[in-house]
């Protein structure tokens, strides 16, 4: 199989693999709510009571019949008898009658017979009299039964994210387990004989594993779990079998390494080895990640990625992240993107769609300044750890000029830094 032979562009790319392969949610299972965070919901909840469950306090202060404080100022207060206190957690067990009132807490139900609270700034104590010198009206500072949520009513929908406010909203709703979606299984796999994991001691000619690492954790930012394989030689026979115990292990594969041109670029004709339809899409015209191939062996998909860690971790954002989550039962997100000014000159690759990766400063004025971050190859650890985001030039674009404003995909929030 001659690789390479007609590139397709990223959108015929995306628009292959999204005609082949359609991902959707992989199942649904019911965990604990203390389980349930980053994870995302099945279907939608419903409350089954009114919250709050009774008419509450919101100060502390007095509980009193509203007209009874009718007329009540700083120099002329009006007075009233104590007839109890509510305390917090308990049913009160006393009812005002006109003329008296209850002291309460935040949170206390109101007793029978009061419809509002006088603050206790606005109060004087005497005895077992109050004092009250601001009026108030029929349901001040109470909160009534179901006034945050309403019974029935629909509080969360279906494939919402649930974090720490959702998670404090199905407690409060006394939930202890919810329906959520599976987390879709990634295997992960890097090829190459110079290829060490991280703790090995590196002999000459070596390198560490990066990749496996950098993608196990773009799979967690993404909504899925890494399932390590390993690291492999780029032998077909030894790669057959990493491969079938990957597709066996988890819901989807990735590996990088072993698909460019050179001989020892076995991967494309390994996977057309395992199962049919095979490879789909083999190579594309972008810069970097040309040799970013996929396959199907079955129903899996399979990416494989270029070596270089750069060039991996773009082809998984351009195109594994969104299939990733949309397994999971996510809504694909769009990249967060802000606007800065081209430090200098930016040119694509010929005929290929470009991603040149770029560092954020401030510059005159405040304004952002994108400046290209300095690799010489897409091999180059620090642009890792250097880049803010990319900036996409289209194949037939000649150039960024220096001062052009230009759209920067961002890794992760300004705020972040």
């Amino acid at each position: 199989m001659k690789m390479f032979r007609k590139l397709l562009t990223l959108d015929e790319a995306k628009q292959v693999i999204q005609r082949r392969f359609k991902p959707r949610p992989l199942g649904v299972e019911e965990i604990s709510l203390l389980d349930a965070y980053n994870r995302v919901l099945a279907e939608d909840v419903k409350a089954t009571l009114n919250i709050p469950p009774f008419h509450r306090s919101i100060v502390d202060g007095y509980a009193v019949k509203a007209e009874d404080t009718f007329g009540a100022e700083e120099n002329k207060p009006v007075k009233l008898e104590i007839c109890g206190k509510v305390n917090i957690g308990e049913l009160p067990k006393i009812t005002l009658t006109k003329g008296t009132a209850a002291e309460i807490v935040t949170g206390a139900p109101m007793p029978e017979g009061a419809d509002a609270v006088v603050m206790v700034e606005h109060t004087i104590r005497k005895d077992d009299e109050v004092y009250i010198y601001k009026d108030v009206v029929k349901d001040e500072n109470v909160m009534k039964v179901g006034a945050d949520i309403k019974r029935n009513e629909t509080i969360l929908k279906e494939g919402r994210l649930l974090r720490s406010r959702e998670i404090g909203v199905l407690a409060a709703l006394g939930l202890a387990k919810v329906k959520v979606y599976k987390i879709p299984r990634v295997a992960i796999l890097s090829t190459g004989p110079e290829i060490l994991k991280p703790g090995e001691e590196l002999s000459p000619g070596k390198i560490y594993d990066i990749n496996s690492y950098s993608l196990s954790a773009a799979v967690l930012e993404s909504g899925g779990k890494p399932v390590y394989i390993g690291v492999f030689p780029d032998e077909v026979a030894k790669l057959q079998k990493a491969l079938t115990h990957a597709l066996s292990s988890a819901d989807m594969v990735l590996t990088s390494g072993g698909v460019s041109v050179g001989p020892k670029d076995v991967m494309p004709q390994t996977l057309n080895s395992l199962g049919k339809p095979g490879v789909i899409v083999c190579g594309i015209a972008i810069k970097p990640g040309k040799p970013t191939t996929f396959a199907l062996i079955g129903e899996k998909p399979v990416f494989s990625l270029p070596g270089q860690p750069t060039s991996a971790l773009l082809t998984f954002y351009l195109l594994v992240r969104p299939i990733i989550q949309r397994l999971a039962g996510r809504k694909a997100e769009k990249s967060l993107r802000t606007t800065a000014f081209a430090a200098t000159r930016m040119f694509p690759a010929r005929g290929r769609r470009t991603f040149i990766m770029v560092q954020l400063n401030r510059g005159k004025s405040n304004r952002l300044i994108a400046e290209p971050v300095p690799t010489g190859l897409s091999g180059a650890i620090t642009t890792l750890a250097k880049a803010d985001g990319f900036v996409e030039l289209s194949e037939n674009q000649q150039f960024i000029d220096i001062n052009e404003k230009v759209t920067v995909h961002l890794f992760k929030s300004l705020e972040e830094d």
